[in-house]
């Protein structure tokens, strides 16, 4: 269902190699909107991630999901980005095509360029935590990274990059090796006076959040969405996105 919203497949420029591919949901009305992107999982941008951007979209969100395996061969892009978050987190051309979608999306017309978030699912979510901690601010721009959104993603490293973090939320299944990521990534949000909401699920497994998979735990997703919105709403619509 994708009523009231438009959609539309859109490329977003790279400094160097052919562009990379994405897909842009619209909400009905005017703008200018919050914008949100949305880091797919190992699955690539399925129609997963596309119902994913058009749920931001009802929500009053422009959302721009990403095609990491779009810039070449799958098996090279994907070595890339296993690269990335084990051999080089933090400083990696993943990293860097992230924030050509962040600067294409502020571009946008609909989109206010001062309240942009990201998303990220296993892999992605890795990879929105990178650009969490590197990402403030953008690249060309006087602008910040507003919020985060982690669902069961590794931690980068240093861990301790995740000081100078947006505020973050996170959903992570305990039945998981990410469960011990949140339990490492909690504490330094603390330290460091970073707003977040952390949140373990029990008995739920990795990609519990897709409904089109085996592990899909619905009492799980359902309250990890709310958590998610709730906290873009205050961080991407609210007060604080138009005054801090």
């Amino acid at each position: 269902m994708k009523e009231h919203i438009t959609t539309s497949r859109v490329t977003v420029p790279r400094v160097a190699g052919q562009p990379m591919g994405a897909y842009l949901a619209l909400p009905d009305g005017e703008g200018p909107f919050p914008g949100i992107v949305v880091i797919h999982e190992i699955f690539g941008l399925n129609d997963n991630i596309r119902e994913i951007t058009h749920r931001f979209a009802r929500e009053g969100y422009t959302a721009l999901a990403v095609d990491l395996f779009s810039t070449g061969n799958r098996v090279v892009c994907m070595l890339r980005i296993f690269h990335g978050m084990l051999v080089r987190p933090l400083n990696n051309g993943i990293v860097a095509e992230l924030q050509a979608a962040l600067n294409f999306l502020k571009g946008w017309p609909e989109v206010d360029p001062g309240r942009v978030g990201v998303i990220g699912f296993c892999m992605g979510g890795s990879y929105a935590l990178q650009l969490a901690s590197v990402a403030d601010p953008l690249p060309g721009s006087g602008q910040v990274l507003r919020a985060a959104s982690v669902f069961y993603g590794m931690n980068p490293r240093p861990l301790e990059a995740v000081s100078r973090a947006c505020p973050i939320v996170g959903s992570y299944p305990e039945k998981d090796f990410t469960a011990n990521a949140a339990r490492q990534l909690e504490p330094l949000l603390e330290k460091h006076n970073i707003p977040h909401d952390i949140k373990i699920y029990p008995e739920a497994r990795h990609s519990f959040f897709n409904d089109a998979g085996p592990a899909y735990r619905p009492e799980a997703a359902v309250d990890a969405w709310r958590r998610t919105m709730t906290f873009f709403d205050a961080h991407l619509k609210g007060a604080q996105a138009e005054t801090g």
